[in-house]
């Protein structure tokens, strides 16, 4: 092993540049996937004729495929069809459309959650169904969805290092470079490189439990 040459000043600004890339990917998908699933958990709770149905599909079927097969056919398959799309772009679809599908489901359970005499009582108080379920409904159900929302953009951030397939110049991408270039660097490499996701995803975990703390 070889501490000293693995983490050169070169190596570490070569890994830091693939954990932005890493990071960028991980927010703009978390962003995306959290706006549709939210639309798309509303829409299946309303139970709203055919459309409900068809989403329900949907959710059931990307949930039930791996990331990876996703990854590979917003890349590869994608470009058959005439949509080529940069390895960036590949991947962050790949994610939202997997992650929207797995939120989907938690905003739907969240939804459920609430007592259904809230409903009623809104509408008898002259409020519509959008108007209940933006000012009453929601707001109560992702407070109590905090936890398995941030335990899925968790994983979400440790996803994007199966674009690795496709050579996307993020963190784990840049960990194979430099370890290709001795093998005496890829304990040391591999170490920093947990270290880095533990460090995002253990305060993302401290976030949510203050959040869920402040709840109660």
């Amino acid at each position: 092993m070889d501490f000293i040459g693995a983490y050169s000043p070169i190596h570490l600004k070569f890994l830091l540049e693939g954990f932005l890339v890493t990071l960028e990917v991980a927010f703009i998908s978390i962003v995306l996937s959290f706006a549709i699933g939210i639309v798309i958990g509303v829409l299946r709770y309303a139970r709203i004729p055919v459309v409900a149905h068809v989403l329900a599909v949907g959710v059931e079927t990307i949930r039930n495929l791996p990331l990876l097969l996703i990854i590979f056919f917003t890349y590869f398959a994608l470009p058959e069809v005439g949509m080529k799309l940069d390895k960036l772009y590949a991947a962050i679809l790949a994610l939202v459309i997997f992650e929207s599908a797995m939120l989907s489901e938690i905003v739907r359970s969240g939804l459920n959650s609430i007592e259904k005499g809230q409903i009623e009582a809104a509408r008898a108080s002259g409020l519509t169904y959008m108007q209940t379920m933006w000012h009453i409904i929601l707001p109560q159900a992702l407070r109590r969805m905090v936890p398995p929302i941030v335990s899925q953009f968790i994983s979400l951030l440790k996803d994007t290092s199966l674009a690795v397939v496709i050579a996307l110049p993020e963190l784990m991408n840049h960990a194979q470079i430099i370890n290709g270039r001795n093998v005496n660097y890829v304990i040391p490499i591999f170490l920093l490189v947990a270290l880095m996701y533990f460090t995002v995803n253990y305060s993302l975990s401290l976030i949510s439990k203050r959040l869920e703390n402040k709840r109660v």
